[in-house]
């Protein structure tokens, strides 16, 4: 049975989605069941399973490898997943979503992503990369009457395709030059890559560069972003800016840093551009938009850039700070968005800065979380967001990038401005929205409080997951 406990956290959130699509199966009309419990519970067995893997390095059919790599991955989007879920089970019934539909597509999807983090074959890692993204297509456009939703949905579905077979013929280009798909293999013939293969080497690498900037929304492959971005439902682009960003960056870790870690002369120069080109457009298009969750769309493309600075460094301070930031991004990304999905209503997103005007004296308590989310995607102290930047600088600058590292503080400076403008709004504007703003359930202050809470703490005293970080990223290099 040993042979099988690779993937037991993944059969755990795979049953979950079947039990709520079984429970929609048999639920009458009009029956209240609580699904949403159904996959927290699947998320809970898979996060303690998770837990007991801890430093077992066990495999499954030789593809599957659950390293401390993958499980620290693998336990961020377990809690993604979970505060997901409990946002989304007031959202759906105010939005008149069918509960079951959402709850197992939002738990497949999740099973690819930790499945991506945990693939040690670039085979596995396409199955998984389709499997959420399938997935999460059809979250963009499930509200049936929405027409930005399918809008988006058909855009991200174009786009996502073209990239999927950019990273399908690097899949192909690689196999051609090592023989096979595999990882731990790949990394043998590479240290020992003759200059015959260069070419082919460098076809192979910048075509899984592509699909990997793509998911993570890096400049130029970012266009899908602001558009499935507005128009998903709020709770489905908090799981998405979360979930997607931190699985894309786990296997474009692995597979670079690890597979073609020899090989970071020839692509730190594009990680590099990659790097600059989202972080400055990121900024300058999100000080443009008046619509809140478009300009938390450039801003995740601009975090995207913060990330591949870290990447291109290549040393052990960005290694690390990688996994660091990925759990601080994605439990604020959560949270702010998912103060968005509140502030909307069934009929209106409420997206624009107009519809935040007086948010403080109307529902000061999501005002509040909003500033402390923002002020975290800033970077200031003493947010978790702050000490993630600073090692992710720290890391561009210990490895002599001076002008990366420049332009990434300039850039987190410019990006003040955009998040300050809707905390402005909030509390010091003289006009008052009308907009109605849902009052948040318990369930949702407890998505909400968690994301608060992990911010504060890890903006103290982030030594110890700072510590799992290093010890987690070790275990692929």
């Amino acid at each position: 049975m040993t042979e099988y406990l690779a993937v037991v956290p993944l059969v755990c959130v795979w049953l979950g989605g079947i039990a709520a699509m079984m429970a929609e199966a048999f639920r009458s009309r009009g029956e209240r069941m609580p699904i949403a419990g159904l996959g927290i519970i699947g998320l809970i067995a898979a996060g303690a399973s998770s837990v007991l893997l801890w430093n077992r390095h066990a495999v499954s059919f030789g593809v599957v490898t659950a390293d401390n790599f993958g499980l620290f991955v693998q336990l961020v989007l377990i809690v993604v997943g979970i505060l997901t879920l409990a946002l989304s089970a007031q959202i759906i019934e105010r939005d008149e979503i069918n509960a079951g539909e959402y709850y197992a597509l939002t738990l497949f999807a999740l099973g690819g992503m930790m499945l991506m983090a945990t693939a040690n074959d670039l085979l596995v890692i396409f199955i998984a990369l389709e499997i959420l993204s399938l997935a999460v297509y059809i979250l963009t456009a499930i509200r049936r009457e929405s027409r930005e939703g399918a809008e988006a949905a058909f855009k991200y579905f174009l786009l996502g395709g073209f990239s999927s077979a950019f990273f399908l013929y690097g899949i192909a280009f690689t196999y051609g030059i090592a023989g096979t798909t595999r990882l731990d293999r790949i990394v043998v013939v590479m240290s020992s890559q003759s200059a015959g293969n260069e070419i082919l080497t460098v076809l192979a690498m910048g075509l899984l560069l592509v699909g990997f900037a793509f998911k993570v929304s890096a400049v130029p492959f970012h266009m899908w972003t602001p558009d499935a971005y507005q128009g998903a439902p709020a709770v489905v682009t908090a799981f998405m800016s979360a979930g997607v960003k931190a699985a894309a960056f786990a296997a474009f870790v692995r597979v670079f840093l690890s597979a073609f870690g020899s090989l970071q002369p020839q692509w730190e120069p594009i990680v590099w551009t990659l790097s600059a080109a989202s972080m400055i457009v990121g900024v300058v298009a999100g000080v443009a938009q008046r619509n809140v969750r478009r300009m938390l769309a450039y801003s995740s493309i601009a975090h995207a850039g913060y990330l591949l600075m870290a990447m291109a460094a290549g040393n052990d301070i960005g290694k690390s700070a990688i996994l660091f930031y990925l759990l601080t991004y994605a439990l604020t990304s959560v949270g702010a968005f998912g103060v968005t999905a509140l502030v909307a209503s069934r009929d209106s997103a409420n997206d624009d800065l107009s519809d935040y005007a007086g948010l403080a004296r109307r529902q000061p308590m999501l005002a509040l979380l909003m500033t402390i989310f923002l002020l975290s995607l800033g970077g200031f102290p003493p947010t978790a967001g702050f000490v993630g930047k600073w090692y992710l600088f720290t890391a561009a600058v210990s490895a002599g990038d001076w002008a990366l590292a420049v332009i990434g503080v300039l850039s987190s400076v410019v990006s003040v401005y955009f998040y300050l403008r809707v905390v402005v709004m909030m509390y010091m504007s003289d006009e008052t929205s009308m907009s109605p703003v849902t009052e948040p359930s318990t369930a949702s202050m407890f998505a909400l409080a968690v994301p608060t809470a992990a911010t504060f703490y890890l903006g103290l005293l982030p030594s110890r997951v700072l510590e799992l970080a290093i010890q987690s990223i070790a275990t692929i290099l």
